[in-house]
């Protein structure tokens, strides 16, 4: 074959990758102006999670010092009669994050509050150091929080209640912990826990881990990323994790914006919801454009593969909008615990790192528009 010849394939072929990256591209384009064109403001709105009127429903208490610089981020859990159960985080005057407990018939108003934390580390001192709670951009750590246990979620799998928490020890000691009780004691209010077991590896900042509400193929199974993709461990004794036995090696975030609302995606919000289109998961993230503010999406993973997306949320269904979601640190609504309540979709979340708040939304709704507008990567 002639070296004219050979050049004439060369460049044929060139035009030809040229020519589908260009058209690949059109179509790229072409589909989010059709996308966007569907998202036109009244079909956002009439998707975004609307507010419980008497928000926030739980506050601190100032003469309880276990509580009184903060309560946010609840866990939450529904008995078989309806009663919502709410494990919440609480900050103390002596800058030591606690476990408080209050629950409500309907999952709106929660008079039933102990006066007491139901969950602490046995040695809170070595977590951390009193401090002034002042709101500082470059000092504040944590949430407020100087040490202790940090954003529970709650699942119940068999007999037993499971929650998991970040352990906070200064930005050097961030781990993943996980204690049970049975639920009897539980709803008994007999705070029983078993000794908290640590799920991710020392020397790893990790913070956002949840376990699925129900062993999958007679194992635990723990989710802990969602960017780029999800990943999850399974494991048939959670023991495996903190002994040594057995270790989960979690990928670290995107590792580029993404081209949507939520350019970095932060971590998963409550344990995964079962629904009959899938597993629901909520997460928090943060868009170029306001990068202070986190805001609450959506996803929708395969029931049976939930390494797999069907269907991401285009815009965002809750944001710091509020006075009590920017009344302490600005800018955040954190959601960590999630019920299916008389077919509505109750999330209890955190807002400005110190008041605990309740939205909602109808399920078939939300699952339907995922399902119809929701993509995985436009």
């Amino acid at each position: 074959m002639s070296d004219g010849l050979s050049e004439q394939i060369f460049f044929i072929i060139f035009a030809c990758v040229v020519l589908l990256f260009l058209a690949y591209e059109a179509i790229r384009w072409i589909l989010k102006i059709l996308f966007k064109k569907n998202l036109s403001p009244d079909i956002i709105e009439r998707h975004l999670f609307k507010r419980y009127h008497q928000n926030p429903t739980l506050s601190p208490i100032m003469h309880l010092d276990w509580q009184a610089e903060g309560t946010c981020n609840p866990a939450a859990y529904m008995d078989d009669t309806g009663k919502v159960h709410i494990i919440y985080r609480a900050v103390g005057n002596d800058g030591i994050s606690r476990l408080g407990y209050a629950a409500s018939p309907d999952g709106f108003v929660f008079e039933d509050r102990t006066p007491y934390p139901v969950f602490s580390m046995q040695n809170p001192a070595r977590y951390g150091e009193p401090r002034e709670k002042t709101f500082n951009p470059l000092l504040y750590p944590s949430g407020g929080s100087w040490g202790g246990c940090e954003d529970p979620r709650m699942v119940a799998i068999d007999d037993r209640i499971y929650v998991s928490f970040s352990v906070f020890g200064g930005w050097n000691f961030v781990r993943l912990a996980v204690t049970s009780i049975k639920k009897e004691d539980f709803l008994a209010k007999k705070w029983d826990w078993t000794p908290p077991m640590f799920l991710s590896p020392a020397g790893e900042i990790n913070k956002n881990w949840v376990l699925f509400p129900e062993k999958i193929n007679g194992k635990f199974a723990i989710l802990h990323s969602i960017s780029p993709k999800p990943q999850i461990d399974y494991v048939e004794r959670l023991e495996s994790l903190d002994n040594g036995a057995q270790k989960i090696k979690s990928q670290f975030g995107q590792k580029v914006p993404r081209d949507t609302w939520d350019t970095w995606v932060r971590g998963v919000g409550p344990a995964p919801v079962k629904t009959e289109k899938g597993w629901l998961v909520l997460y928090h993230a943060t868009s170029k454009e306001e990068p202070h503010k986190y805001k609450v999406g959506a996803m929708l993973l395969d029931l049976n593969d939930p390494t797999q997306i069907i269907a991401r949320s285009p815009s965002a269904l809750l944001l710091p909008d509020k006075w009590y979601e920017n009344d302490w640190k600005p800018g955040i609504v954190y959601v960590c615990g999630a019920v299916i309540k008389d077919e509505q979709l109750l999330v209890y979340y955190g807002g400005g790192d110190k008041h605990i708040c309740v939205a909602e939304t109808n399920l078939e709704n939300l699952l339907s528009w995922l399902q119809n507008h929701g993509v995985e990567n436009l």
